[in-house]
């Protein structure tokens, strides 16, 4: 029995959630290694809905949860998070949560700026969720990042806050923001500071100690790999490296540790926000896909933009994040369609291409070539076995799993968590 890192191998939302949760029952540690609140997942536990943001999914079951240091952390967001699963009946505890002691805070200023940067952008800007996120990142990189143990040394947290402003209030004053003081920021810390406390350790030690005792470690990816600042459609990303191979440096293990990755891409395409999108319907049958799909964002609630399966795109994640096992969601949501299409290729100009070029303008420029198939009359919704599928379904899955160079491991057919056809289990790689 190994570990198991899963991360999504579209645009997002492929229904990580739910994966991760029906994961996290057989392991022993949840990790989640990049991102920030502006990522969700969505469990359903009975009649139970938890909205996850930068809670590892494993709370939902009591699991040993952790925020690792590739994360970059809203601490008024997480401590709001705490509060609400806590009222829904979730123990959070520092025996439950671990928050590394090395990751970056989210400020309010860096809201502010992430908002004021996205607005005087206007045609121009690439849809961000407005949290910060970016702007976070930069000042990570940028070597003058709050980190979570720097709350305990009032002395250093002031050195820190100056450096961090000597940066931002010139941007401040070009985008027409009001001037934030040292003083201000440092009061902000102050009061929120006990309450993220207790929560505070070096990550990696935990982890450390985890792998030692052969304990079985889930490792949770946010957004997707074709968000992913390198790999993604850029500048049509998100700011941190999504793919398999963060997770190590994300949580502080060697890249071993991450054991066999699992994909996951629903059974058609979606995305949030700006960007190319090469499958993308606007028509009836895009519309279709959402209402059924419920296709709208767990954190921002923006509805999805949808389309066909788009197996260039899923092959070429599969290759640069190292999948061993792709999970199939959201297959019912096909049920009833009479041919589905898959994308196969793309065509850009004279050019017939079998991957997704690095340019924007050519990003938005391919057309897609389709394969259709049959869909299939029958009812996949809430299958639990193979022998449960139409035929036709059957034969979808298998057309995706050859055009896409990866083993099916998983197939969901519903959001409900034991809604799961097993191929081959991820913890047995």
């Amino acid at each position: 029995m190994g570990n198991v890192t899963v991360i999504g191998a579209q645009w997002g939302d492929e229904g990580k959630g739910k994966v991760i949760d029906w994961l996290a029952d057989r392991a022993d540690v949840v990790v989640r290694f990049q991102g920030g609140n502006n990522a969700g997942h969505t469990i359903v536990v009975g009649n139970t809905e938890y909205r996850f943001s930068l809670l590892p999914s494993g709370v939902a079951q009591g699991k040993l949860s952790v925020i690792g240091n590739g994360v970059v952390v809203d601490p008024w967001s997480l401590m709001a998070e705490i509060a609400r699963v806590r009222g829904q009946g979730l123990t959070i505890t520092p025996e439950v949560l671990v928050l590394a002691d090395t990751a970056a805070l989210v400020l309010p200023l860096h809201r502010d700026l992430d908002a004021a940067r996205e607005a005087r952008a206007g045609a121009g800007k690439i849809g961000t969720t407005g949290r910060g996120i970016g702007p976070a990142y930069e000042d990570k990189v940028g070597r003058r990042a709050i980190r979570f143990c720097d709350l305990a040394d009032e002395t250093a947290l002031e050195f820190k806050i100056e450096r961090l402003l000597a940066h931002h209030q010139p941007l401040r004053h070009g985008l027409d923001l009001p001037e934030i003081t040292a003083d201000e920021i440092l009061e902000q810390l102050r009061e929120v500071a006990p309450q993220v406390a207790p929560f505070i350790q070096p990550a990696w030690r935990v982890l450390d100690a985890a792998q030692k005792a052969n304990r079985q470690i889930l490792f949770e990816g946010a957004q997707a790999v074709m968000l992913d600042v390198d790999h993604g459609t850029y500048p049509y990303v998100t700011s941190s490296n999504t793919v398999a191979g963060q997770a190590a440096a994300g949580a502080g293990v060697g890249p071993s540790a991450a054991g066999y990755v699992l994909g996951i891409v629903k059974a058609y395409t979606t995305r949030v926000g700006e960007g190319p999108f090469p499958s993308e319907l606007h028509d009836e049958t895009g519309e279709k896909l959402g209402q059924r799909g419920a296709e709208f964002g767990t954190v921002t609630g923006r509805k999805r933009r949808c389309g066909w399966f788009d197996a260039v795109l899923v092959r070429q994640s599969v290759a640069v994040s190292g999948v061993n096992g792709v999970v199939l969601t959201k297959l019912d949501v096909l049920d009833g369609f009479e041919t589905l299409k898959i994308c196969v290729g793309y065509r850009l100009g004279d050019e017939v291409l079998d991957y997704l070029p690095a340019g924007m303008r050519e990003q938005a420029a391919v057309i897609p070539i389709y394969e259709e198939i049959e869909g299939w009359n029958g009812i996949t919704h809430k299958a639990r076995s193979w022998r449960d599928l139409p035929a036709a379904a059957v034969k979808y899955v298998r057309r995706i799993e050859e055009l896409i160079g990866a083993q099916i491991a998983l197939v969901t057919t519903s959001p409900e968590r034991e809604d799961i056809i097993m191929m081959r289990d991820p913890f047995r790689g």
